[in-house]
């Protein structure tokens, strides 16, 4: 039995994944679901070609992923594809946020990085040659940033993580892709908090071209994948800027934020 896996599927990127692999992938048979909104996955079921098990839980906890490892050893699939897509930011300076909740940089830690650290972990014994991995970093992770400091810190791991990856699964006929994009046009920013800065609100991509531009670069088997001519020079800038000075600009545009 051949399968995609994607986890954070009720909404964003992660739904997103979800309906263009069931379309340009007809010989799948299963798409793996994972996300906490089991009514929202159900919903995205009647609008897919290719049937979908609904894991539904939070990956925070460790029922789901026993349920998951439990399903795989079951069933035996052969994963074609896994798109680890689950993940949350939350801007505002360290101390605010944590002001505001306790445990919610904590949990952003846990769902961005040790989560998908899982995930991958539980899948690669099920995954042959030709097999893809697709991580949802983001271009945050360039760069340490003031105002999204955890969350940007969660992105350079699965930045570092993927290639790190990449590399080692070479041998197999694996590729792992971290993918980059700046701000997605998605409910991300509900939870995050609004995108104040005026030029990011203009480069703001819409979330099918992103993923669409994802899945063509992991099927060229690139190890990073960066929408748009925007971040790419964001990701060239992050390379030859050192970072100190860039982030004394940010700490300059926060306080004037103010």
């Amino acid at each position: 039995m051949k399968i995609a896996v994607v986890t954070g599927a009720s909404s964003g990127m992660g739904r997103e994944f979800v309906r263009q692999i069931s379309a340009l992938y007809p010989d799948l048979d299963e798409i793996w679901v994972f996300a906490r909104r089991q009514e929202r996955m159900e919903r995205l079921r009647d609008r897919c070609h290719t049937p979908l098990r609904i894991f539904a839980g939070n990956l925070l906890k460790k029922k789901i992923c026993k349920e998951y490892g439990k399903a795989l050893e079951d069933s035996r699939p052969d994963v074609r594809i896994l798109v680890n897509a689950a993940g949350f930011g939350r801007s505002g300076s360290f101390r605010e946020i944590a002001e505001a909740d306790k445990m919610i940089q904590t949990d952003m830690v846990s769902l961005n990085c040790t989560a998908l650290t899982r995930m991958t972990e539980l899948t690669i014994p099920f995954m042959g040659k030709g097999g893809r991995i697709i991580n949802l970093a983001s271009a945050a992770g360039f760069c340490p940033q003031c105002g999204f400091a955890v969350y940007a810190a969660t992105k350079a791991y699965v930045l570092s993580l993927s290639r790190a990856l990449h590399a080692e699964l070479h041998p197999r006929g694996i590729t792992v892709t971290a993918v980059c994009p700046g701000p997605v046009d998605t409910e991300f920013f509900r939870t995050s908090g609004e995108l104040k800065a005026p030029l990011k609100k203009r480069v703001m991509a819409k979330a099918p071209d992103v993923v669409r531009n994802a899945l063509k670069d992991s099927r060229r088997k690139k190890d990073v994948s960066v929408y748009g001519i925007p971040m790419k020079t964001v990701r060239l800038g992050a390379r030859l800027i050192p970072h100190r000075f860039i982030l004394l600009a940010e700490r300059i545009c926060c306080h004037k934020c103010k």
